[in-house]
């Protein structure tokens, strides 16, 4: 296996952890180990999607789009679970700056995956000649 990373396994080996010692230290809150559990699956089912992306070539489109729409849910999915977390906790105005800067996130995402498509970088000169550029130096 070409692919194989000791840090991919390290990262997952981290995560896993640190989302075990979450759900040890929940004392049993079912709300807080629904988090950790479906937090723990959506970034699991991210990389997967991530990687799986990475490894389609151009020639299947239609799979591409799929899988990016996927990736886009996934991380939309997050987004909203650590805003609710976090805007769950602050005053009013900051609740609204968390949920504006979730939402600008969000349809970011959504612009960058779905809407923006790169063009091609044209020169906004064209390149003189070798012979040219020294008759015009002389």
């Amino acid at each position: 296996m070409a692919d194989f990373s000791w840090l991919t396994v390290l990262g997952f080996l981290f995560l896993t952890f640190n989302s075990g010692m979450a759900i040890y230290r929940s004392n049993g809150d079912a709300g807080s180990v629904a988090f950790v559990v479906v937090s723990y699956l959506d970034l699991v089912a991210l990389f997967a999607c991530l990687r799986y992306y990475e490894q389609l070539d151009q020639q299947h489109s239609q799979k591409r789009a799929r899988v990016k729409a996927g990736v886009w849910s996934l991380t939309t999915l997050l987004t909203i679970m650590f805003s609710y977390k976090v805007a769950e906790i602050m005053p009013l105005p900051v609740k609204l700056v968390v949920w504006s800067m979730a939402a600008a996130t969000t349809c970011g995402g959504f612009y960058a995956f779905f809407v923006h498509s790169e063009k091609p970088v044209m020169p906004a000169v064209a390149p003189r000649p070798a012979a040219a550029k020294d008759a015009a130096s002389n």
